[in-house]
């Protein structure tokens, strides 16, 4: 056990060996690693090469060996569906040994990549341990993703299997996923050989004979597989995220660094213990899904929820509460989009009321900037600790995080806290230097990284280095700005894309946004840099209102204006306000500024693949001709 926060940091800093070393006892390996940091390759460094183990075998064969057999695993909770279904550790171990027997008769061994297009059901998570389980590669695309963006992803991983369902659901309905498949593997180049189809009562899809299997009929067939084992420094999964130039970026995630860090992370940040509920209320087609709903409750014991749902309505807005009261949730883990949705349809927290959330001792928020306006609002409403922490899709886990397992220090609404222990983070200027706290600047991590973070991108080592290592020698560009305050807080101010220049003065668009948010007829709101003749750029803002709002939009506008010249100054400029009915988002709830930005430019602009709903553009654009953009 550590004394302290600094006590924990300092160690992993001044003796990452030794630390890392000590939290890989946790884990259970066929060969102990020769040696923990292997930087022969630097800056390509990797954890615990020569080190042996079995991911799947960690999550599942392990607790169930030591007592865990008939613990709840998994409860699925299906409000579109109207479905709850628990599986113990015992039946999960059972049916992921019988369906990666499924995948060895498909003829998928060690090292075949496996492309996952699945809805949140716990197939998904079995079709993941699977993979795991006999060493295959597996590559989860979000459900429903355009056909064109599933099939650049196939031509890059080249699988030889493809798993999917016959839809997956929405509150307005089910969306059919087999005609997308057949398109995208229509539209690609690599033929996966073998489709197996999940059929769901809701749509039946139409197999392709010769080519598709059914994944029951793969079942009955099958003959359970044991775990094989892998190097610590073998691919476990690839991840795409999007990339500047089109192509998606494969992050890579290795077996042994990942298995260590996220076991880890589970008790020194989240501050849970082996057979806690734990939930990430995200999607397993993004990184919050991959870590914290499949393998890292997994691996350290936890019973995880798999939600089939939005935070409203499904049917309401109070079915995150209904969730956390009837499965005796300890931790929630979602987006903070999620909770101004909540928010801006129940402001009172009158649905809240109806439930006893006394279980629920903390709420981590993460995926985008917490703004403190819905911190106050879910702190006040919970009573409990709301923990803003900061991490990425390459990182795998968080940056920085108030470790609620280590010590809990104070919150200071705005800010994800201080760097979790491993990451070295500094902040620097456009030349590398390391700059003062209280200065802001580009926020790098020292060389080499924690364990369980991207340890290349999938077959491109060159476009890794020119992407994240070029930029700033010896360190992990993140791409974000922010800065430290004088006791070492973090604050994130957004990508450094969001950074505009307005008549010289560099502003962040992500204060402005913190000003706009503390309005208190404001649900959740964006600001964009649009570019202007005279000065560089100027910032535009949208918002969006919360329910009973009797104000007039210019009413508002003109509070919202006065708000940020009061509180950042007159430089700002902020002037031009429109309210919108929602925000441009991705599934993942992220706001789509840089399409926004486009749209406001007169720029041509595609459909991001990513995105919720692609009608609210139109929304966009019009709201924007009606303030006079693009100009």
């Amino acid at each position: 056990m550590f004394k302290s926060y600094e006590d924990a940091y300092k160690r992993s800093l001044e003796d990452k060996e030794g630390f890392w070393s000590i939290a890989a006892g946790a884990i259970q390996w066929e060969k102990k690693w020769d040696k923990v940091l292997d930087d022969a390759k630097a800056p390509l460094y990797r954890w615990f090469a020569g080190g042996r183990l079995n991911t799947c075998y960690n999550a599942l064969d392990y607790h169930v060996e030591n007592g865990r057999k008939d613990q709840v695993a998994i409860i699925y909770d299906s409000p579109v569906t109207n479905t709850i279904r628990k599986i113990t550790y015992g039946e999960l171990l059972g049916e992921v040994s019988l369906f990666a027997g499924a995948l060895k008769s498909l003829g998928v061994n060690k090292g075949d990549r496996v492309v996952i297009y699945m809805p949140m059901i716990p197939e998904a998570a079995v079709a993941m341990l699977a993979c795991a389980r006999i060493g295959a590669i597996h590559s989860l695309v979000f459900g429903g993703f355009a056909p064109n963006e599933l099939a650049v992803r196939i031509d890059d991983a080249k699988p030889k299997v493809m798993l999917t369902a016959s839809c997956g659901i929405e509150p307005k309905g089910p969306i059919p996923y087999k005609p997308l498949l057949d398109k995208a593997i229509e539209l690609s180049s690599h033929k996966p050989e073998k489709c197996v189809i999940y059929q769901r009562p809701q749509v039946k899809a139409d197999l392709t004979p010769g080519r598709d299997v059914d994944w029951q009929d793969a079942v009955k067939e099958a003959k359970p597989a044991g775990c094989v084992t892998v190097e610590a420094t073998d691919p476990l999964y690839i991840l795409y995220t999007s990339g500047t130039t089109g192509i998606p970026k494969g992050v890579v995630r290795d077996n042994g660094g990942h298995a260590v860090a996220l076991k880890w992370s589970m008790k020194h940040i989240y501050g849970v213990e082996p057979g806690d509920v734990y939930w990430a209320a995200s999607d397993v087609g993004w990184v919050v899904g991959h870590s914290y709903i499949v393998y890292a409750p997994l691996l350290y014991g936890c019973t995880t929820i798999m939600f089939e749902g939005k935070p409203v309505g499904t049917p309401d807005p109070g079915a995150f509460w209904r969730v956390v009261s009837q499965h005796k949730v300890k931790v929630l883990f979602t987006a903070p989009t999620a909770f101004r949705a909540i928010k801006k349809e129940d402001p009172t927290g009158s649905y809240l009321a109806k439930y006893d959330i006394s279980s629920l001792k903390y709420l981590f928020l993460a995926g985008e900037r917490l703004d403190p306006d819905t911190y106050h609002w879910a702190s006040d409403m919970l009573k409990i600790p709301v923990v803003d922490h900061w991490w990425q899709t390459e990182t795998g886990w968080a940056i920085a995080a108030n470790c609620m397992g280590i010590e809990e220090l104070p919150i200071k609404p705005g800010s994800p806290t201080k760097p979790v222990p491993g990451y070295d983070v500094r902040i620097i200027n456009d030349s590398g230097k390391e700059v003062e706290n209280g200065g802001e600047g580009i926020i790098g991590i020292r060389l080499p990284l924690p364990p369980g973070c991207l340890p290349t991108l999938w077959q491109r080592d060159d476009a890794f280095i020119n992407s994240y290592l070029s930029d700033f020698p010896g360190y992990y560009a993140t791409g974000d700005g922010g800065f430290k305050d004088a006791d070492g807080y973090m604050y994130i101010m957004g990508r450094i894309d969001d950074i505009i220049n307005v008549a010289g003065h560099r502003l962040s668009t992500g204060g402005m946004e913190e000003v706009v948010a503390k309005h208190p007829n404001v649900a959740e709101c964006a600001v964009i840099g649009v570019e202007d003749q005279l000065k560089g750029q100027v910032p535009v803002g949208f918002v969006v209102l919360k329910a009973g709002v009797t104000k007039t939009a210019p009413e508002i506008q003109k509070e919202v204006v006065g708000m940020v010249r009061n509180e950042i100054g007159a430089l700002a400029c902020l002037k031009d306000i429109t309210v919108v009915k929602r925000l441009p988002k991705t599934r993942s709830g992220k706001i789509l500024r840089a399409t926004m930005r486009r749209i406001a430019d007169g720029q041509k602009f595609t459909v991001p693949s990513t995105i919720e709903d692609p009608a609210v553009l139109g929304e966009i654009e019009e709201s924007l001709k009606e303030i006079g953009y693009p100009k």
